[in-house]
């Protein structure tokens, strides 16, 4: 199957390579230069949640030398002189990879390099992820316990592992095989990265959002940051394992989700806003009609009825953007019963409103704000900002009759995530907007260990604002008792 070929689609040892068209079906990524790794709550009652238990870290790797690199960019040139990599790219990673094995050990042999089987084991592998995935990424990418990758030029990686951020000893060799590897990821989307398009959204194919922001504007190098998607989703009985939310406010959300309630999902960054999203739209009805819009398609819901949608940046002439209010728009055209945007960012705000306030009940969004009070402040700014020339109180009106719900979600100094917050909003009252917490959590001071102690805590309003929804669709009971016994424990 794997016969001589020349070096094409391949450039001089060291070099920046524009990356391939993206391989079909099973097989993954094919490298595209020969580049070479450096690396050198507690419970819902005032009682400390056990954090989940993080992964074993892998084994540190010894520090490569020289004389690894000048063996493995031999044994590199010797791979890519032998193999047919249009053959490879029709096998599945687990074959191509087991070939490339083969291939790189008959190699060491015949060259007779003097390497320990450790020494093996360790070239084969990073050979392997060079051709096969994503380089010296691999092994991050592998790991379930990190939240995000942050890759700041070639000599900097940090992860963010149990909600703190650390220094990785993974390293890539330049900038130029950062970027080839950045292009790598982009192409698979049918997006590009380089000079004349230095930033760019993109996805893995495990649904993990990318980052890249790439010279003139990133001056250190291309800066690649990769927030991971965990493998098990995560689901609200998790939530309120982690402490997160207790088991009353869970079945508060739940029954928010289920009566269709207009949703807005507020938080600052990495608060875990697209997780609690997630975790929503698991109680959506199966037999509805679920649109989503999103810059990267990184959202996964369960029912069989969804169609995803995804933002396009313009073309290197300058056209054939499709922005996020184009897809909003668009989707009224298309029979939903239910819209959801994965981030509301700008003047897409208002066409999701409008659309809340005609028939789509249910629709969900998340946005960037600290308070479900500053939430509806950058709502009203997103509206002016699309040049609509309405009263202020018009727009708040507006507002009021849309959105049902604000959850606050917030990551604390000691990097847990909570929901701080759930919040009605009830009407206007003059020019002002009216809104009631159902439930919001209040830090009451920290352990010997530096993590937060606090607890969730009932506000005691009586019935909620969408009481006759819950009605309607059977689940007063349930919601009655879930507030009595959040009010119950806030009295303990």
């Amino acid at each position: 199957m794997f016969g001589k070929r020349g070096n094409e689609g391949f450039g001089k040892a060291g070099g920046a390579i524009a990356p391939p068209p993206p391989a079909p079906a099973a097989a993954a990524p094919v490298a595209s230069s020969p580049s070479i790794l450096v690396e050198p709550a507690r419970e819902n009652q005032r009682q400390q949640v056990t954090p989940p238990p993080l992964q074993a870290p892998q084994r540190k790797r010894p520090v490569r030398t020289d004389e690894y690199y000048d063996t493995k960019q031999q044994v590199f040139s010797a791979l890519i002189d032998t193999i047919d990599l249009s053959q490879l790219s029709k096998l599945d990673g687990e074959s191509a990879r087991e070939e490339i094995r083969d291939i790189v050990n008959d190699i060491i042999t015949i060259k007779n390099f003097a390497m320990s089987i450790s020494e093996q084991e360790e070239l084969l592998e990073d050979i392997c992820n060079d051709v096969l995935g994503y380089g010296p990424l691999e092994p991050l990418l592998a790991r379930d316990d990190i939240a995000d990758i942050m890759v700041n030029g070639a000599g900097q990686t940090f992860i963010e592992v149990g909600g703190k951020t650390i220094e990785s000893e993974i390293r890539f060799r330049d900038n130029a095989q950062l970027l080839s590897i950045c292009q790598r990821i982009v192409s698979q989307v049918g997006r590009r990265v380089d000079e004349s398009s230095p930033i760019c959204d993109a996805r893995l194919p495990d649904g993990s959002r990318v980052n890249v922001i790439a010279p003139p504007l990133s001056i250190d190098g291309p800066a690649l940051t990769i927030r991971k998607f965990k493998k098990d989703k995560l689901t609200l009985d998790q939530l309120v394992r982690f402490g997160a939310i207790t088991p009353e406010g869970a079945t508060v959300l739940q029954i928010i989700g289920r009566v269709r309630c207009n949703v807005i999902i507020s938080g600052g960054t990495g608060s875990g806003k697209t997780t609690l999203l997630n975790c929503l739209t698991n109680y959506i009805d199966r037999d509805e009609r679920v649109i989503t819009c999103e810059d990267t398609a990184e959202l996964q819901l369960q029912q069989p009825h969804v169609v995803r949608l995804e933002t396009r940046p313009p073309n290197i002439e300058g056209e054939g953007e499709i922005t996020m209010r184009d897809l909003v728009k668009n989707c009224l055209r298309m029979r939903p019963e239910r819209i959801i945007v994965g981030e509301v960012r700008g003047p897409e705000v208002f066409d999701l409103l409008q659309a809340m306030n005609t028939g789509h009940d249910g629709s969900m969004g998340t946005i960037h704000a600290n308070t479900p009070r500053e939430c509806l402040s950058r709502i009203e700014s997103m509206i002016a900002m699309g040049g609509f020339t309405l009263p202020a109180k018009t727009v708040r009106e507006i507002i009021s009759t849309s959105v049902d719900v604000i959850i606050q979600a917030a990551r604390l100094r000691d990097g847990s995530r909570r929901i701080t917050q759930i919040t009605e909003v009830i009407g206007m009252e003059g020019d002002v907007i009216i809104t009631q917490d159902l439930m919001r959590y209040e830090i009451e001071g920290e352990d010997a260990g530096g993590r937060l102690i606090g607890r969730h805590m009932s506000t005691g309003v009586g019935k909620p604002h969408f009481w006759d929804r819950a009605r309607y669709f059977n689940e007063e009971k349930r919601l009655a008792a879930a507030l009595d016994a959040m009010e119950a424990k806030t009295k303990d």
